[in-house]
């Protein structure tokens, strides 16, 4: 039997669900909420007494870190690797500059910001120092991180194993999908892909049993700075909102937080460069929604259908 749980959290909706064989909720779900809570705590940027609000208040001199924040560090290297620099932590003042200064759950849909509009610079993760032996980190003047691109994946994928000794588990993480196993029939877990401008349609069902998917876009986050559209999807390389064709990349990849990585990479590159940089890794399959409503489907995305 399917258990499912609903909440908020990280800005967006989540939903955990697990198959096991008693017909009552299994009391582990209710404490995904709280693990949850303890990961915002310690990762948000929009919380100023989080630890990672702390360490951004801190420049050059290490700071001894949580396991969990040095977790998600760790992650965030390795996602700025396998993106070649696109998808980087060290977007944090680019955000601010773009008007994405708190949760988009309040966040002004229209915005009026006097001064002249600047180019953020945005180094790579390599200008930060860290040592594993201390666990410490090093942030230099002005450097500040942001987490948000990687959380809700290293999330999600946290949850899911966890949960994974209770029975087979999905955790939707804000479009963030970590499934750990099939169901007990040996049957795919069903994803639906949402329809980028018929928000409450699925356009797309994916047949998934061991392996993450992330859909990235600029349909939801979105909001005008001074008539401008702006979105949340800082293309490090202009410091700026990414200019692309994109709509919505949905990746799926061994693990959701490679699909969220690669998700968002798609997105900044655009459709052309982004599906030959599918193609080019073995391990993902993609699917490119335009801003034209065309679909462009990678070849591997066939084995998910």
């Amino acid at each position: 039997m399917l258990h499912r749980l609903s909440f908020r959290a990280m800005g967006g909706d989540m939903l955990a669900v697990l198959e096991a064989e008693t017909d009552s909720r299994p009391s582990v779900l209710d404490e995904v909420p709280k693990w949850f809570e303890g990961w915002e705590q310690t990762l948000s940027r929009f919380r100023t007494d989080s630890e990672l609000s702390r360490l951004n208040r801190t420049f050059d001199q290490p700071v001894e870190v949580s396991d969990t924040l040095w977790d998600v560090f760790q992650y965030a290297l390795s996602a700025e690797t396998i993106t070649n620099g696109l998808v980087t932590p060290t977007v944090f003042d680019a955000v601010l500059e773009a008007g994405y200064d708190q949760s988009f759950d309040i966040l002004p849909r229209y915005q009026n910001q006097h001064g002249v509009r600047t180019t953020t610079v945005v180094n790579p993760l390599s200008i930060v120092t860290w040592d594993e032996k201390s666990q410490t980190i090093c942030l230099p003047y002005g450097v500040r991180l942001d987490f948000g691109g990687v959380a809700k994946g290293w999330a999600a994928h946290q949850t899911a194993e966890r949960l994974t000794e209770y029975g087979s588990a999905l955790m939707n993480a804000a479009g963030d999908i970590a499934i750990t196993s099939p169901l007990a029939s040996g049957e795919p877990w069903k994803i639906g892909i949402r329809n980028p401008f018929e928000q409450e349609a699925d356009f797309e069902t994916l047949k998934l049993k061991r392996c993450g998917v992330a859909t990235s876009g600029r349909d939801r986050r979105h909001w005008s700075q001074n008539g401008l559209p702006r979105h949340h999807i800082i293309d490090p390389y202009t410091g700026q909102p990414a200019e692309t064709n994109v709509m919505t990349a949905t990746i799926v990849a061994p693990t959701v937080m490679e699909a969220e990585a690669a998700a968002k990479a798609v997105l900044i590159l655009g459709a052309e460069e982004g599906l030959k940089w599918i193609e080019a890794d073995p391990v993902l399959a993609g699917i490119i929604v335009l801003e034209n409503g065309h679909t462009f489907y990678s070849q591997r995305m066939t084995e998910y259908l």
